[in-house]
This record gives C-alpha cells, sequence and structure tokens, in this order.
C-alpha cells in the first residue's frame, strides 16, 4: 500500500466520524505522526501474528475501497469503509493516531517516503 493511498483511504473512513465530531463540538487534529510513531506501529503490527492478519485483511479492502472509488460506487465504499473501520480498530490505538495523523504528511517529502517504507515492510509480509 503507498502512502497516497492509505492516506485517501484513512480520510475516507475517518470523514464520516470526523463529520459527527464536529457536530458535537470541536474535535482536535489528530498530530503528525513521528519516526518513532511509525516504527512502534509497525514492530506491534509485525510482532504479532493476529495483528499482521488484520493488517493484511485491511490492506485487501484498502485495494477494494481504492477500486470502488475509481468506480465512483459509494454504496460498496460506505459498506468496505465499515469493514476498514472495524479493522483499524482491531489494530489498537496506536494505529488509528498514526492513520488520523498521516494527512499532515507530505508522502514526496524524505519523512514522507521513510514512513512509506517502513509501512510497505508489513506489505511485503502479506505476500
Amino acid at each position: 500500500m503507498n502512502l497516497k493511498l492509505v492516506i485517501a483511504i484513512s480520510i475516507l473512513v475517518t470523514a464520516p466520524a470526523f463529520a459527527q465530531a464536529q457536530q458535537g463540538g470541536a474535535s482536535p487534529k489528530a498530530p503528525k505522526p513521528t519516526k518513532a510513531d511509525v516504527q512502534k506501529v509497525v514492530q506491534t503490527i509485525s510482532g504479532d501474528k493476529t495483528k499482521m492478519q488484520t493488517y493484511c485483511d485491511l490492506a485487501k479492502l484498502n485495494e477494494q475501497m481504492a477500486q470502488a472509488d475509481e468506480k465512483k460506487d459509494t454504496k460498496t465504499l460506505q459498506n468496505l469503509g465499515a469493514k476498514v473501520d472495524n479493522l483499524t480498530q482491531k489494530l489498537g490505538p496506536d494505529y488509528v493516531k498514526l492513520m488520523d495523523g498521516l494527512d499532515q504528511m507530505d508522502e514526496n517529502s524524505s519523512e514522507g517516503k521513510e514512513f512509506a517504507a517502513a509501512l510497505d515492510s508489513l506489505d511485503k509480509q502479506c505476500k
């Protein structure tokens, strides 16, 4: 999963929750992740077989969401989004925080590329 896809999917998934939070009051923006945040998440997921399988399932759903988005299939996007949200929660609060903060990253920056490489190391374990 490339960083751009991860960011796009995280925005699609978190947008409904963000809209609900806006109705109930101001919601603080997730902090920009650090290198340590990314390393912690990668180590946590790769060190736990159940979380690794959940991550791989999430990657498959993200690909399906990207295809549905290309086709402008909003019903499928909503259905997949609910599944993605469920799996994301299973990966833990650190993963959720990381995904929420990725929209503040420039994927073309050296930091963005470094983060993408770290997440790619998880993707390689799914194949």
